[in-house]
């Protein structure tokens, strides 16, 4: 409680993406752009999802949270990243900045498990598809989305602990365009090596961990194909191609920034946008709407709402 009321700092200030306005209104118009078509992918796939009754299998089931998590992940970040791409003075208030920080790792965390799920979802589906209908009912998926969120939630819950714990009582220029604990807790006046090193302990344990979990199950997929049909491996190399692209442009940019706590790059903002802004984006195109199920279906809803309209009028 101590350390709480030594709190002095009641913003902090982006440093941003660029001093330059011509890139800043460059950036805001990319990624506004970006920010729009991610909002309008998510959405079109989770309507999709919900008002097709054969999309209501396990799969399709995680992608429509994957969609929900994108949506939400990009919210918390990117909003606030064009605002100071329009304003010369970039803060955030303490609060709000560490409910960005909270809200940024719980979706960012979730997202970790619910790919490492939908890769074992594949494993199962292609190595012993037999048993897929039991192993991986309705029931049981909810059972791993729920626990997916409780722990997403837990693992925000220790980075923001570690983050609001330490005493801020001067330095508030923060050198990115959103809260998060490394730079954050650059700004602490203490000594910040324990809570940098727990901070890998759970952040980089976790990326880590799931990214071997999730190469493991796929190198044992490609394995298994060889006893597949040409049209079966056709199909599975097609969805875990897919599946294994998003992952290495989530974990990939996870694993470079939170491996690390003591030490930063100039590449590391680039990096950032990247898993903030550009992989919730590319996740609906890349895993639903290229895929013909959900093309098909989204055909279908916008026959039907065309029907309904003629019928109306």
């Amino acid at each position: 409680m101590d350390t709480l009321n030594q709190t002095r700092v009641i913003e902090f200030v982006f440093l941003g993406l660029a001093d330059n306005w011509v890139l800043k209104i460059l950036f805001f118009m990319a990624f506004s752009t970006t920010y729009v078509l991610t909002l309008w992918g998510n959405i079109l796939i989770l309507v999709t999802i919900v008002f097709t009754e054969r999309l209501h299998i396990p799969m399709y089931f995680f992608l429509s949270n994957l969609s929900f998590i994108d949506l939400c992940h990009s919210s918390v970040t990117v909003p606030k990243m064009l605002e100071g791409l329009l304003l010369e003075r970039k803060t955030i208030s303490f609060n709000n900045c560490i409910a960005q920080l909270f809200f940024l790792h719980l979706f960012a965390c979730a997202e970790i498990f619910l790919l490492t799920i939908m890769a074992y979802d594949r494993y199962v589906a292609i190595c012993t598809p037999l048993h897929y209908p039991n192993v991986m009912n309705m029931r049981v998926c909810a059972q791993l989305v729920l626990a997916l969120w409780l722990g997403g939630t837990v693992h925000s819950l220790v980075q923001t602990f570690l983050t609001v714990r330490l005493p801020y009582c001067g330095p508030n220029v923060i050198d990115s365009y959103f809260c998060d604990v490394p730079p954050v807790i650059k700004l602490a006046c203490a000594d910040t090596y324990l809570t940098g090193v727990l901070m890998v302990s759970n952040s980089g344990t976790i990326s880590l961990t799931c990214f071997l979990a999730l190469v493991t199950s796929y190198t044992v997929i490609l394995v298994s194909l060889r006893k597949q049909s040409a049209e079966g491996r056709r199909k599975a190399l097609s969805t875990c191609s897919a599946h294994f692209i998003v992952v290495v442009l989530f974990f990939g940019p996870c694993i470079f920034i939170y491996t690390r706590p003591d030490t930063s790059f100039p590449l590391d903002k680039v990096v950032s946008v990247f898993y903030t802004v550009v992989a919730p984006l590319l996740n609906p195109l890349i895993y639903s709407l290229r895929n013909e199920e959900v093309k098909i279906a989204m055909k279908h809803l916008r026959q039907r709402q065309v029907f309904f309209m003629k019928s109306c009028t």
